[in-house]
């Protein structure tokens, strides 16, 4: 199986919602929402991950601060290819090289 993967930063702020009074509550409604927000486009929640990411202060200092991401992910559809003997055969556009037309060059 192929998959392609959607990195997303995890929400740093709760969201408020009916019935979530604490940080905590309003957090996981946050991730919840996010979450669910991929998974209607056929994203799969994987993991979370803390990541290192180099970031300048000042003129010429860099730190490094740490990012918490979301990784998500959702299988590739390939097409299957013919079967058959017209599956060996080239096609007609790669049988035999273009030939320039005769317009396209000026005689010397």
């Amino acid at each position: 199986m192929l998959y392609e993967y959607k990195v997303v930063p995890a929400p740093t702020r709760g969201l408020k919602a009916k019935g979530a009074k604490s940080v905590e509550l309003r957090f996981a409604n946050a991730l919840e929402t996010e979450m669910n927000r991929l998974a209607r486009d056929g994203w799969e929640y994987l993991r979370t991950d803390t990541l290192p990411c180099e970031q300048r202060e000042g003129l010429m200092s860099k730190t490094t601060v740490f990012q918490n991401m979301l990784v998500f992910r959702r299988q590739l559809t390939v097409k299957a290819a013919p079967r058959g003997d017209a599956a060996m055969r080239p096609s007609p556009s790669l049988s035999a090289p273009a030939k320039p037309a005769s317009s396209d060059f000026a005689a010397e």
